[in-house]
């Protein structure tokens, strides 16, 4: 008996094979098969919003071998990924093939083991319509926004723009943001802090001023403060409260996608496209020394925190065998998902807990190894015992002044012993204190008064908008990385370390759409649009009535904005600079051409000089000392050459330091790849500094 298992990537099919053996031919569709035609809307509206698809121009010879095997196999089994996007290629695999949808023949699996495989072929299922029907309402309405609206753009500020009915809400949650920065006025503010030592001790503990003759001080100015200070002169400090207390620290759930992908950015400094990547490595298949190819983790792209009996009893043996039974909470955790989840998966956890990162860490790429490591231990301590620490809080009076002192120890690490969440702001740090009585009299050892200023809310950083978007209800999983990547793409946001902050043109483009497609940009109504699709795919909405409630406003809305913008042109401001133009003395400002930014003259056509963006390094030329200047290929690939361009003729695509070398004292550089280190560039020095052990 010959079987056909599909699945969309080869390296999932290559491990699955391995473990279903003989019998069984596993090949991969490589993802989607058939799409919407790029040549027009296909769409059609008269008969339910029927989507129009067409079979992938570069797909002929994977359709033509997939129709070969399955006429030669006794069944054909659709193993495509386990989320809407999968089931809609499974549906997409079986019209292409000719399946009865009738058929128990979709198979899913969680995890790419040995026994994630058997469960999944063990529980085959008919397609689910309602999943297929989700889909297709997303790619149908993201389809006609994109395709309606974005030749819209192109008329009214330039070509090559796009609309999304995602990626829009994102960029102007950017621009919302960066309009509150502009209209920030900062304003000054001031704090008392008393450092103090218990008498005949050196050891300083900190106090900040809480009251003031009974008030909460107000202290806007240096007056305000000098006051207080002045009052304070020769005053006794004395204990006159003291509370302790225990506090217990609960550790965070298991990883969902959203909060993978933040804390790939706070942790590891990944940008959310490169977790994903790491991710889906890990899922698919390692090929790992000793146990042969298998996946690491389970499915990526979740937003539940659901838990299989199994992972959580592994999980127990080895939190008891290699860190105690203390550290095993007495009833095991759960973690409750949100409403709107989908509950089909488990949180992303490691497929096998017993192989910790360590035990893997040889037969893992850096970034593999990174992620598997933040996976691991989250999930571990997700099911230890929380932190327990001891709080003590002090009052200290001085004259009519109270200050408040407080500290904690840490009684028992619990889940802390392995893993800390990061947080996107820092907050203050407790620290000890030392044992202090009620009554004790303290000595002071410095009274400060500090200047402050409130200050904007910070720009989103990649975690942080992901993070605002699953707030606020905009996409799914799966769609931030690629929601990310497009507005990058598109020019409309620009990183700025690790910023994102919008354009010029994601500015004027995101005023366009609030003034004329108002609803598009609406979180509100984006959300709710979302809370559709998910009433879809759980068999609650009609595919074809949620389609006719979007498109007979959103018709409407475009007529409107056609009358409304008639004849007129939105022109991108353009960014002056202090570089001076050597033809004619104006201000350059900056432009955006095919191979990115460059500087041009505003006096064109009169004056036509341009020049390239140049951003100095701290590193020097290791040819002739010049500076090391950060440069864009035609590509976008950055480089780096010497300032002094062909009369020196130094470039190299590793990252000039400001560290030099000890050898010859030469500027090092930093390279990445295969051949990772820090190298001297100077000729006939050959330098490398040796990785620390």
């Amino acid at each position: 008996m010959q079987n056909l298992v599909i699945v969309e990537s080869p390296a999932k099919a290559k491990t699955i094979k391995k473990y279903l053996g003989s019998g069984y031919e596993v090949m991969a569709s490589m993802g989607h098969i058939r799409d919407l035609p790029k040549s027009k809307l296909g769409i059609d509206f008269e008969n339910g919003f029927l989507p129009q698809y067409q079979s992938m121009a570069d797909k002929k010879d994977i359709i033509k071998k997939l129709k070969a095997e399955a006429q030669k196999s006794d069944m054909v089994y659709l193993a495509t990924d386990p989320d809407r996007e999968g089931e809609a290629i499974s549906w997409h695999l079986a019209s292409i093939l000719g399946l009865s949808l009738e058929e128990e023949n979709r198979v899913t699996f969680d995890e790419i083991t040995g026994s994630g495989i058997k469960s999944g072929m063990d529980s085959p299922r008919k397609i689910d319509i309602n999943l297929v029907d989700a889909q297709q309402a997303r790619r149908v309405l993201d389809r006609i926004v994109g395709y309606k609206i974005s030749p819209f753009l192109w008329r009214k500020i330039k070509k090559g723009l796009s609309a999304g009915r995602v990626q829009s809400v994102a960029v102007k949650l950017i621009v919302d943001r960066e309009r509150e920065i502009e209209a920030f006025k900062a304003e000054e503010y001031w704090t008392i802090e008393a450092l103090l030592t218990k008498m005949g001790k050196k050891t300083k503990f900190s106090a900040k001023l809480s009251s003031f003759e009974g008030k909460k001080p107000v202290l806007k100015t240096k007056e305000d403060s000098d006051k207080i200070l002045s009052s304070l002169s020769g005053a006794k400090y004395i204990v006159t409260e003291i509370k302790k207390g225990k506090k217990n620290r609960r550790p965070a759930p298991p990883f969902t996608t959203s909060t993978m992908q933040q804390e790939g950015a706070r942790k590891l400094g990944f940008q959310a496209r490169r977790t994903m990547k790491a991710a889906q490595e890990l899922y698919e298949e390692i090929d790992l020394k000793g146990h042969g190819t298998t996946g690491l983790i389970t499915y990526m792209r979740t937003d539940s925190l659901r838990i299989s009996d199994e992972a959580r009893a592994a999980a127990k043996n080895y939190i008891i065998e290699n860190f105690g039974k203390e550290y095993y909470p007495e009833k095991p955790n759960f973690y409750k998902s949100k409403n709107s989840a989908q509950d089909a998966h488990e949180a992303i956890r490691p497929a096998n807990p017993a192989l910790s990162p360590l035990m893997v860490k040889d037969s893992l790429s850096s970034d593999q190894f990174k992620l598997y490591n933040l996976i691991w231990n989250r999930f571990m301590a997700s099911q230890m015992k929380p932190q327990v620490q001891n709080t003590v809080s002090a009052l200290i009076t001085a004259a009519d002044a109270e200050f408040k002192a407080t500290g904690y120890t840490t009684a028992f690490d619990g889940f802390a012993r392995i893993y800390e969440e990061g947080k996107d702001e820092q907050s203050e740090k407790e620290t000890a204190l030392p044992a202090l009585e009620e009554g004790e009299e303290l000595s002071l050892a410095e009274l400060l008064g500090s200047q402050h200023f409130t200050e904007p809310p910070a720009r989103y950083t990649e975690a942080s908008l992901i993070k605002a978007l699953e707030e606020n209800g905009i996409g799914r999983p799966s769609t931030y990385a690629p929601t990310i990547t497009t507005i990058m793409a598109r020019n409309y946001v620009e990183r700025e370390a690790k910023s994102l902050k919008p354009t010029g043109l994601g500015k004027i483009t995101t005023k366009l759409m609030e003034e004329q497609f108002s609803s598009i940009v609406d979180v509100k109504f984006t959300a709710e649009m979302e809370s559709t699709l998910d009433g879809i795919s759980e068999g609650e909405v009609q595919y074809k009535k949620a389609l006719e409630e979007f498109y007979s406003p959103f018709e409407k809305m475009l007529k409107e904005a056609e009358s409304n913008m008639e004849g007129t042109h939105l022109k991108v401001p353009d960014i002056e600079t202090d570089e001076i133009c050597e033809n004619c003395g104006r201000k350059m400002v900056i432009k955006e051409g095919r191979f990115g930014k460059f500087l041009a003259c505003p006096g064109y056509p009169e004056c036509k000089n341009t020049k390239a963006i140049t951003v100095p390094t701290e590193g020097l030329c290791p040819k002739c000392s010049g500076k090391m200047l950060e440069r864009k290929s035609k590509k976008g690939k950055v480089y780096y050459a010497c300032e002094k361009g062909r009369e020196c003729g130094f470039m190299t695509w590793d990252v000039p330091l400001k560290s030099t070398c000890p050898s010859c004292g030469s500027s090092l550089f930093k390279r990445k790849g295969k051949e990772a280190g820090i190298y001297c560039l100077k000729e006939g020095c050959g330098y490398k500094k040796e990785k620390s052990k």
